[in-house]
């Protein structure tokens, strides 16, 4: 029977030992056939007896069993990945991403929707009810049900195979990640690298039964290489292997990104718009590509006198510490001299603040903040109760001060070679208001691949670890939080450009005196982070900002002009040559020239949508964030009663109303950039 398999369970505590890949397309299949029959249910009512209920809200239903059921075989391809798993997956893709492509072009359904929203009865509706029918609405119009047959049946192909050859893409980046390694036998090498690092690679060659010392591409173990072996051969080694990631056989993916680019342009145009930037971006708050581009070149003009002032520094620098003449470094010298330029002006080396964060209690510390700031309990369940995907993966329960359990996730921090690079948050069930009053729990999850404990010793983390954790829990509070009681509009379903604000907002407290109190405490002494190496810390927090800024910049601006002007991309001998010149400007000068990140943008290429056309929403965002935290500045940063109003007017809304308005709402007024900018230190006053 269906309800046998475990995929299928609705239960919150999932079974996650029990789903096995052999399970995954008899689930996929019937979960499939139920909700092709529930939409066809829907698209064949009787139009005189449509209801709110037999149509939107039947809809929203008709595919809650699948969307929960392909969720848990995604997350598990993205955590423990594995051939059968893979074939599992791959083998449901295309059927799975078919389905939902076909809904909103659906002739008979939309004629429904279409019915029922021109009734009295749909146009008196208010709240939430009129904003889900306006949405959904404005969905299946963005979607192209308005497109006559022919047309709509080209899109339903082009869905199909952008959702299959964005997946290669993924897996190709995963692949070539963990195809590489480079064992170093002659300890003299190492000089430079922190202890912690060298441990690391001693254990990671151990555990593969090789002697001496193992270096991957998994970030743990590339950046401190990058950042302070003094073997610049050896750097030189790894940077190599990290910039060949996508872009050599069998991992190639020059053509996948062809391919995309040319659907995502073609998908726009069958929806009428000039690219697939101004079809995305639609209903965002940037609203075009244009618009989203001209905020770019606004902030590289303003980072551009910075940028080019830091890299002349940097050159200058290392001139003057080797006795060569000025000029441009190698990429792969460019951490490593900006550190030691970071410790020669500050007196200040990151991997000091190593120890004063302790992994367990960072997490502590962050759970701490949540309950001063925004008045929740965070409890780890106890050992047994409740599966896990992986032993080291934790599970925590969510409650409000009032006792009400909000929700509950799971946490997993570590890198494997069966998991994905990176670090992202999830929802697997979403809860929220029931019709009766109750409140039904909601279900997620945060990942990452922080440097994982050495033995005898706790996970140590960088200070930018730290913030990572913090910003994915931010992304985890703005779906346990969620008070909609319509699933679709809940938590992080909102624009795009705006989702990036509840987790960004919490790097803030990373950097706060009284906050890292709580948290950032000696491993083995207990000991806050002294006073001095604090003022280092917030004295080096804008050193070269400007290069931070235009790194970014340049990820963003490649991403729009790669959607905006697809021909002159797809067009090219070699695409990341084409794409290195459009964004020239915003890169550091090397020698040679630094590939970009093309053949390895996941953000961007691994999704059908994902990212693409959308990387610039971490920059609009960071300036709601910068904007947003100065009401906490002023009024305290625990102050509990602004945290109370964040989690009423942002974090609790989800999509319930547009995402300037709620800003609005909790602001009192439209965002000021020059929050962002002072926080960057590229001005100094209003």
């Amino acid at each position: 029977m269906d309800d046998a398999n475990p995929f299928l369970s609705s239960a919150f505590n999932i079974r996650w030992s029990q789903l096995t890949p052999e399970l995954i397309a008899p689930a996929i299949t019937a979960a499939l056939e139920r909700a092709e029959a529930a939409v066809n249910e829907i698209a064949s009512r009787d139009l005189g007896g449509l209801t709110l209920e037999n149509t939107f809200l039947a809809l929203e239903h008709s595919t809650e069993e699948l969307t929960l059921a392909w969720s848990k075989v995604t997350h598990l391809q993205s955590v423990a990945d594995s051939p059968a798993l893979r074939e599992a997956h791959n083998a449901m893709l295309p059927a799975v991403s078919a389905f939902y492509a076909r809904i909103p072009l659906n002739p008979a359904l939309w004629t429904r929707l279409k019915a029922f929203a021109a009734t009295p009865a749909a146009r008196a509706l208010t709240g939430i009810h009129r904003r889900f029918l306006d949405e959904t609405v404005a969905d299946f119009r963005q979607a192209g049900a308005d497109l006559p047959l022919e047309k709509r049946a080209r899109l339903e192909a082009i869905q199909s195979e952008l959702a299959q050859i964005t997946q290669k893409y993924s897996e190709h980046v995963l692949d070539a990640t963990n195809a590489w390694q480079l064992v170093v036998e002659d300890e003299a090498r190492l000089a430079g690298l922190p202890a912690h690092a060298k441990a690391a690679a001693r254990r990671g060659a151990e555990a593969k039964g090789l002697p001496g010392w193992r270096f991957t591409l998994h970030m743990p173990s590339q950046e401190p290489v990058m950042t302070y072996a003094t073997d610049a051969e050896l750097r030189r080694a790894v940077w190599t292997a990290a910039v060949a990631v996508g872009a050599q056989a069998p991992h190639d993916n020059t053509a996948l990104i062809t391919r995309i680019l040319t659907l995502r342009a073609e998908k726009a145009a069958l929806l009428g718009k000039a690219h697939f930037a101004d079809l995305t971006l639609e209903r965002r708050m940037a609203k075009t590509g244009a618009r989203a581009l001209a905020f770019l070149e606004d902030m590289q003009g303003r980072a551009a006198g910075a940028f080019a002032r830091e890299c002349g520094e940097l050159e200058a620098f290392k001139a003057q510490q080797t006795g060569g003449a000025a000029g441009p470094l190698a990429p792969w010298e460019l951490a490593f001299w900006a550190e030691k330029l970071r410790q020669a002006r500050y007196d200040f080396d990151e991997e000091i603040l190593r120890p004063y964060f302790p992994m367990d209690r960072v997490i502590a510390g962050l759970f701490e903040l949540a309950q001063r700031v925004f008045g929740l309990r965070v409890v780890a369940r106890a050992t047994g109760d409740g599966e896990t995907w992986h032993p080291e993966v934790k599970f925590y329960d969510l409650f409000d001060n009032a006792g009400r359990q909000l929700g509950s996730f799971y946490a997993d921090w570590h890198p494997r070679e069966s998991k994905r690079g990176g670090a992202w948050m999830n929802y697997l069930i979403t809860g929220g208001p029931r019709a009766d009053g109750s409140r039904a729990p909601h279900l997620g999850l945060i990942c990452g691949n922080m440097t994982p404990p050495a033995e005898g010793k706790p996970a140590l983390l960088t200070h930018r670890e730290v913030e990572t954790i913090f910003h994915e829990f931010g992304h985890l509070l703005h779906h346990l939080l969620g008070e909609v009681e319509i699933k679709s509009l809940n938590g992080v379903n909102v624009a795009w450009d705006f989702v990036e604000l509840p987790s960004q907002i919490m790097e803030n407290w990373c950097w706060e005196r009284e906050s890292l109190d709580l948290f950032a405490r000696h491993h083995e002494t207990g000991a806050t982070i002294p006073q001095e190496i604090f003022a280092k810390l917030s004295a080096a927090k804008k050193f070269r900002s400007g290069c931070v800024t235009m790194r970014q910049l340049a990820l963003a601006k490649m991403d729009l002009l790669l959607h905006m002007r697809t021909a002159e991309f797809t067009g090219a001998a070699d695409v990341e040559t084409r794409a290195r010149a459009a964004v020239a400007e915003c890169l550091v000068p090397t020698v040679p020239p630094a590939p970009t990140v093309v053949k390895r943008f996941t953000h961007v290429f691994s999704d059908p949508v994902g990212y693409a056309a959308g990387y610039y929403s971490y920059k609009w965002a960071e300036v709601l964030d910068a904007d947003a935290f100065t009401r906490f500045k002023e009024e305290g940063i625990f102050n509990a009663a602004v945290g109370a109003e964040f989690v009423e007017k942002i974090l609790s809304r989800g999509n319930s109303a547009d995402a300037a308005e709620l800003y609005r709402s909790f602001m009192g007024r439209e965002p000021d950039l020059n929050a962002l900018l002072r926080r960057s230190g590229l001005v100094t006053s209003a």
